[in-house]
């Protein structure tokens, strides 16, 4: 079976079905969403959605702030767990912090967050002796903990609360916690899989040593705990009547993520959009639209300003820096004075 499934995947990436397939549902999901928004937005009272916005207490925001920081600062440990997993210790954590916080506040902006990241990612790593093939294990890697926190929060919250997403997906509650538990099972089973003995995925040199059981569900906590810092910042802004509680919030606003990911939209622009619209259906629509609009300000703008700049002092260091050592050099060694080199000048000519 497992021999039967690896020559299917082979078969399909070189005929580049998957990466056809993979274009074709994001400008499926990106158009659906497009639809959706456009029908949920007619008749939005814009003066509404400015007046919802400057009525959110200081407060709220402050409190999502401290969230979104918590999230991008829990997001560090993503690049910490997969430098240290591919045998490279000796980059510091102020390093794994900076590639870590810049690849994915310029990702989440920019979209097509493997490659932009990926680009951010080598930049920082290669000071550090880091080649193309470790920045792209450790891109894996660090997806890979963002995929298993996903799972362990969408199987957890869809089964407890199914009705939350049948809000979006339009499916009987019974058949959602089926499809949850199914996710959970495999989750487990992917734990026991690693745990039972080393696992090595790719080939050559892009060969990944899996992490092993106990370092997977380290993972997996640290992507619960990302998820949990950003629904809670999501959560504290959305309005506060209905009160649908934390769970189904996370829930919509985990699967909307997933969403908005899936389209490799720019921070999932339109899709994340009409996903939390769709599901929560329930809440006043200029209060929630406001309340996604300051989340915007706060998780995506603020933070792909913030490292634009760190990005860019750096850049501004290291050329200062190059440029010292290039002066301190030169004056190690000057090379021949020039009367030296006006007389092997005449020499050489035979004059």
């Amino acid at each position: 079976m497992l021999e039967a499934i690896r020559r299917a995947m082979t078969f399909l990436r070189q005929k580049q079905i998957l990466h056809k397939l993979g274009v074709v549902i994001s400008v499926a999901v990106i158009g659906i969403a497009c639809y959706v928004l456009y029908h949920m937005l007619r008749g939005i009272d814009t003066n509404e959605v400015i007046e919802a916005i400057k009525s959110t207490e200081p407060r709220q925001i402050a409190m999502a702030a401290l969230f979104v920081m918590a999230g991008y600062f829990t997001l560090t440990f993503y690049d910490l767990f997969a430098v240290r997993a591919i045998g490279h210790a000796h980059v510091p954590y102020r390093i794994n912090a900076l590639a870590a916080f810049t690849s994915y506040s310029i990702g989440h902006n920019v979209g097509a967050s493997v490659f932009t990241g990926g680009a951010v990612r080598y930049r920082i790593y290669s000071a550090y002796g880091l080649n193309a093939i470790d920045v792209a294990k450790i891109c894996f890697l660090a997806g890979l903990t963002f995929w298993l926190g996903n799972a362990a929060v969408l199987g957890l919250g869809i089964s407890y609360h199914p009705e939350a997403a049948a809000s979006i997906d339009m499916l009987p509650p019974w058949l959602n916690r089926t499809f949850a538990m199914m996710i959970l099972a495999a989750l487990v089973g992917y734990v026991v899989w690693v745990w039972t003995q080393p696992r090595v995925v790719g080939r050559g040199p892009w060969t990944v040593v899996l992490p092993g059981g106990p370092l997977t569900l380290l993972q997996i906590a640290i992507g619960i705990i990302d998820l949990g810092f950003c629904a809670l910042a999501m959560y504290v802004l959305v309005p506060d009547e209905p009160n649908l509680g934390f769970v189904v919030v996370a829930v919509i606003f985990v699967s909307a993520t997933l969403l908005g990911f899936a389209s490799h939209s720019p921070g999932g622009l339109g899709v994340f959009d009409a996903a939390m619209l769709v599901g929560l259906w329930q809440m006043d629509r200029e209060e929630l639209l406001g309340g996604m609009l300051l989340f915007r300000v706060l998780y995506y703008l603020s933070p792909f300003v913030i490292s634009v700049i760190l990005l860019t002092f750096r850049e501004v260091i290291i050329g200062a820096r190059s440029k010292r050592l290039q002066q301190a050099a030169l004056k190690l060694d000057p090379g021949p004075p020039p009367e030296a080199a006006y007389v092997r000048k005449r020499s050489d000519s035979g004059a």
